[in-house]
C-alpha cells in the first residue's frame, strides 16, 4: 500500500507539471479514438466521468487521506482540507492521472512486461496485507492480561529518579577516613568539601547537582541511589576512578510510579501487537510445514 501511495503522490507531480493547457475545459470528441470498453459497475457516489471511467466521492476521499498523512508535520497549509481544494485535486490530479492512464491502456502498456510484474507484486503485497488483517483483526486483549503485565514491570515503569549529591573525593583512605570521622562528629560537609576535596566541583562545597543512575561508575550508582542513603545522610567510604569518595544527599525527585490508568492504553496496545505477532508467526510456521520450500543459495550470488 505504501508503494501505491508513493506512485501516486510522484505520479501528481509528474502530471502537475504537464504543459499549461487545462484538459478539462473542453470534452473532446471520442471519434478519434478507439472504442471505449464496457464500464464496471460503480459502488459510490460518482463526482467525475472521464470517458467510460467513473470516479467516485469514495476514491477521491480515500486518496486524499492518503496524500493528506504524507504531508510534513511542518507544512500543514499542503493539506487538502476543504470542499475547493478537493475540487481542485479532482480536475487537476484524478481526473489528469485517468486520461493519461486510459491512453496507457489504448497503447497497451499493461500487458507490457515490467508492469506486469510490478502489479503481480503489488497484487501479492496487498492480498498479504488483507490477509494479515483478517487473521489478527478479532484478538483481543483482557483487562486481567494489562494488570498482569502491569504488575510484573512495573519497576520500569517509573519516572527516572534523580538524586541532589555533594562529594568529597580524596587521594588516600587515610585521608577519607580522617574527613568522615570528623563529619560524624558535626562538621559541615561543605566546608570540608571545600578544603579538602580534590574533585573539580570542590568550590561549590562539593555539589554535583541532580544527577541519575549511569552518568557516572557502577559502585558510585549503588552507593547513592541505596535505599539506605537518607536524605540530610552521608555515605561510607568507597572507592572509585579519582580515589576515595565520600557522599551526601541533598535531596531527591523524580521515582515516582506511574498508575495502571495512565499506561492503560499504552499496554493494551504494545500486548495486542505481540499477540497478532505471535498468531502470524504460528500461522507461516503452520504453513511452512505443509509446503514445499527449497532454496538455491549457490545461485544467490
Amino acid at each position: 500500500m505504501k508503494n501505491i501511495i508513493i506512485f501516486l503522490i510522484t505520479l501528481s507531480f509528474f502530471s502537475a507539471g504537464l504543459a499549461g493547457c487545462d484538459l478539462l475545459k473542453t470534452t473532446k470528441s471520442a471519434a478519434t479514438q478507439k472504442p471505449p470498453a464496457a464500464a464496471a459497475a460503480v459502488k459510490g457516489t460518482v463526482v467525475a466521468k472521464v470517458n467510460n471511467i467513473s470516479i467516485t466521492l469514495e476514491d477521491l476521499n480515500l486518496e486524499i487521506d492518503a496524500y493528506n498523512a504524507m504531508v510534513p508535520a511542518d507544512k500543514p497549509e499542503l493539506k487538502i482540507n476543504s470542499r475547493d481544494k478537493k475540487i481542485d485535486y479532482l480536475k487537476n490530479e484524478l481526473m489528469r492521472r485517468t486520461m493519461l492512464y486510459q491512453m496507457a491502456l489504448d497503447r497497451g502498456l499493461d500487458r507490457n512486461e515490467d508492469v506486469t510484474k510490478a502489479l503481480e507484486k503489488t497484487k501479492m503485497d496487498l492480498l498479504v496485507v488483507q490477509l494479515v488483517r483478517d487473521e489478527t483483526t478479532k484478538i483481543d486483549v483482557t483487562s486481567k492480561e494489562i494488570e498482569d503485565f502491569y504488575n510484573k514491570y512495573k519497576e520500569q515503569y517509573k519516572e527516572p529518579e534523580e538524586r541532589r549529591i555533594r562529594e568529597i573525593v580524596v587521594g588516600t583512605e587515610q585521608d577519607a577516613k580522617s574527613i568522615l570521622i570528623e563529619l560524624l562528629q558535626g562538621s559541615d560537609f561543605a566546608t570540608l568539601a571545600k578544603d579538602r576535596s580534590k574533585a573539580g566541583n570542590a568550590k561549590d562545597g562539593g555539589d554535583m547537582g541532580f544527577v541519575g543512575k549511569g552518568k557516572y561508575f557502577p559502585q558510585f550508582d549503588e552507593v547513592v541511589f541505596s535505599e539506605n542513603l537518607e536524605v540530610g545522610k552521608t555515605s561510607n567510604i568507597f572507592k572509585g576512578p579519582e580515589g576515595y569518595y565520600i557522599v551526601k544527599l541533598e535531596g531527591k525527585r523524580g521515582g515516582k510510579q506511574k498508575p495502571l490508568s495512565e499506561l492503560w492504553e499504552d499496554i493494551k496496545r504494545g500486548l495486542t501487537f505481540l499477540k497478532q505477532q505471535q498468531k502470524i508467526d504460528e500461522l507461516i510456521e503452520k504453513l511452512s510445514r505443509q509446503a514445499k520450500i527449497e532454496v538455491y543459495e549457490s545461485q544467490i550470488k
